[in-house]
């Protein structure tokens, strides 16, 4: 800092003393020590680029302009996925979550005095057993990503086996996370190469040294894929099988992973009850087998009756940090997104089984009507053999570069896959995702505008 400087700044409990001894405690020369792991490319070399001191007003006008130029969602033709889906959520989510009763409870250390967030979370955890399959699921996770990390830290716990085999077919986001999460604890990671029907594969990878096999259906590029198959090889190799689902509303039309003999199930739960949100908060599900249930990360709530035989909720299990001593946890995850959670959960009351069913018919309808509109082009190939509701096609050009020509012109046309994975070499692919919002009029400007774009 600059001399003086640490005067203007008196919030700052510690001096530069402070801070070398601390330094020295832990063997880092500096703090830039403390941040190796960031990629170079993704550190600043100095302040941000804004004026040191402003008004509100001004910040407000600054920021609002920055705003701007984003184009929204839901103010263009939208094709985007890949992990996160436009949905329509229904006012009355919105309206409920922002009751005072849910927005400003938190977590419930004494659950017996947090006896409606403890009912909801019940609800949720029911919704999710239904949903997936499984017999049992937790009051929820931080996201997609890091459920999926946590399974795989469960299925090492479980199996006593430190491998991991990730198909080519899960999200690279997914991954990266899960890989960020799980070295440190000495788990090694086998991802197979990028693969549009990649399961295939997966079989012949697993051995007497894996721990588990992750795989995702539907897959980062939209195929749809039966894993039964891999479920048998898996568990006839002792290890235990995860499924990822990024999109929830798939599992109302496909069958569920319970079905195909998942052991572990890590979702992303976005698409229901909450908006896309510039990418969070959102909500992982996680659902596994009962005789699993002791290993499984977070929160458990359960029913029962209190002194006068009413009906009550307790927290039956928690396997956290914050809940018992650290070297018993299984996690140290430190929210269930409970708002999110409740989101969810309200919408899945207000679909029911058949709202749900009919909305993922919806989807895959409007997906098959952009396949067909774009399939139509010459040039274009659809390369997704089977979808629900998102499908990846190979460009005559860079997908990227397609992508923004579009984007100029106000169509927002899907997430190139080189966006994820920049190193599997492919720079022609786009993702490609219709859901119930979208209009026939919207896969009419798309295709009319591609057509175009590749010509």
């Amino acid at each position: 800092m600059p001399d003086g400087s640490e005067l203007n700044m008196r919030y700052l409990p510690l001096t530069a003393d402070d801070r070398e001894a601390m330094l020295a405690a832990i063997g880092a020369k500096s703090i830039d020590d403390l941040f190796v792991d960031v990629p170079e490319s993704a550190r600043l070399s100095g302040p941000v680029d804004l004026p040191r001191v402003a008004g509100e007003l001004e910040v407000e006008r600054a920021l609002s302009a920055m705003a701007a130029k984003n184009k929204t969602a839901g103010s263009v033709p939208f094709f985007c996925g890949a992990g996160a889906y436009k949905h329509h959520v229904p006012a009355t989510v919105d309206h409920v979550i922002q009751r005072s009763e849910f927005l400003t409870s938190y977590t419930p250390y004494q659950p017996e005095i947090a006896q409606g967030t403890l009912q909801y979370l019940y609800e949720f955890q029911t919704q999710v057993a239904n949903l997936t399959g499984m017999p049992v699921a937790n009051a929820s996770l931080y996201d997609g990503s890091t459920a999926m990390a946590e399974g795989v830290l469960m299925a090492t716990r479980v199996t006593r086996r430190n491998k991991a085999v990730i198909s080519g077919g899960v999200h690279p986001h997914y991954v990266k996370a899960t890989e960020t999460v799980v070295h440190a604890m000495g788990v090694e990671t086998q991802v197979l190469p990028a693969a549009v029907d990649a399961e295939a594969d997966v079989i012949a990878q697993i051995g007497p040294d894996t721990a588990c096999v992750v795989v995702q259906t539907p897959n980062v590029f939209g195929t749809a894929t039966d894993v039964t198959k891999i479920a048998e090889a898996a568990q006839a190799n002792g290890a235990l099988l995860i499924v990822v689902v990024t999109e929830a509303v798939s599992m109302g039309l496909l069958k569920s992973p319970g079905e195909m003999g998942a052991d572990i199930v890590a979702g992303e739960g976005q698409s229901i009850g909450n908006a896309l949100n510039y990418g969070g908060p959102y909500i992982g599900l996680f659902a596994t087998r009962e005789k699993l249930l002791r290993q499984t990360p977070g929160r458990y709530c359960g029913e029962t009756v209190d002194a006068e035989g009413k009906r009550g909720f307790v927290l039956t299990l928690s396997t956290r940090e914050q809940h018992i001593r650290r070297d018993k946890a299984t996690s140290n995850i430190c929210t269930n997104s409970g708002l999110c959670c409740l989101a969810f959960t309200i919408h899945m009351s207000l679909l029911g089984e058949t709202g749900l069913r009919q909305l993922a018919l919806l989807n895959h309808e409007k997906a098959l009507a952009t396949r067909d509109a774009l399939a139509a082009i010459e040039g274009v190939e659809v390369l997704t053999p089977r979808f629900f509701n998102e499908f990846a096609v190979k460009l005559p050009k860079n997908a990227a570069e397609v992508v923004e020509t579009l984007a100029a012109q106000g169509i927002l046309a899907g997430v190139p896959y080189s966006r994820l994975a920049p190193e599997a070499g492919m720079d022609d692919v786009l993702l490609v995702a219709a859901t119930e919002t979208t209009l026939d009029a919207d896969i009419q400007i798309l295709a009319t505008a591609l057509k175009a774009a590749v010509a």
